[in-house]
């Protein structure tokens, strides 16, 4: 379960998180969408810990992340809209990397880059160096590496920009899965048609301020509209 009590951003004038309170609960795919500048970006590195919130509280499994951050990082996996990597190791080293950071037992490696190096077909490049990688492909190695540990949330920012169709076919499936064995999958998109047929619930932030939470039915009531009406009727509202 991930948690955010009164949780408060600020660059110079600017709160680029504001007053932030919500709950995710386990076994949901959560969706955040936004504008762009909305506080998405900045309230995925506070719950990641990159950055520190001016005042609140998050909760990642009843853990403070500013309190304790390295059992709260155990906890997740996380797969940033942008990435850095070491262009002169291999496929292969840098998964091993990762394994060695975050201390996975040789049969759970073994078994988990087997199966995501399949599903994203990836096992011809698994020797070559990262800087031979497409974009997709680095996407496709950085969330293999982010979730080797098998953590109980995922935290992913704008996930299927760069993927090809197969494979964000692929992710949705495993993010679907995730949640179904009682997890949390919290992803930011701006493709709303993805967030609309995925989600169990939806967050829309505004300039820094959660406007609307729920279900799709919930946020709909006794409409019918489709999220990107519903998006853009809040989004717009006082504009």
């Amino acid at each position: 379960m991930i948690t955010f009590a009164n949780v408060t951003k600020t660059y110079g004038e600017k709160k680029a998180v504001n007053d932030l309170s919500m709950t995710i609960e386990d076994g949901k795919v959560f969706g955040f969408i936004g504008p762009n500048g909305a506080g998405k970006t900045t309230t995925i590195k506070l719950m990641t810990g990159i950055i520190a919130p001016d005042a609140g509280t998050i909760l990642m499994d009843g853990m403070d992340i500013t309190k304790d951050p390295i059992a709260v990082k155990r906890s997740f996996g996380f797969v940033p809209d942008t990435f850095d990597m070491y262009e002169r190791l291999t496929g292969r080293e840098y998964l091993r990397f990762m394994g060695d950071i975050y201390c996975v037992p040789k049969a759970q490696r073994t078994a988990h880059i087997e199966k995501y190096l399949q599903l994203f077909s990836l096992e011809d490049a698994y020797d070559q160096q990262l800087r031979s990688y497409s974009h997709g492909m680095k996407q496709k190695l950085a969330i293999i590496g982010a979730l080797m540990h098998e953590p109980s949330i995922w935290i992913l920012d704008e996930p299927m920009v760069g993927l090809d169709p197969q494979s964000v076919y692929l992710l949705k499936e495993e993010m679907r899965a995730h949640a179904d064995k009682g997890h949390s999958v919290f992803f930011s998109t701006h493709v709303l048609d993805v967030a609309e047929r995925l989600c169990d619930e939806i967050g829309i932030i505004k300039q820094g301020q959660l406007i609307a939470k729920g279900s799709l039915e919930e946020l709909r009531g006794e409409g019918d509209s489709t999220l990107e009406e519903l998006f853009l009727e809040l989004v717009e509202k006082g504009e």
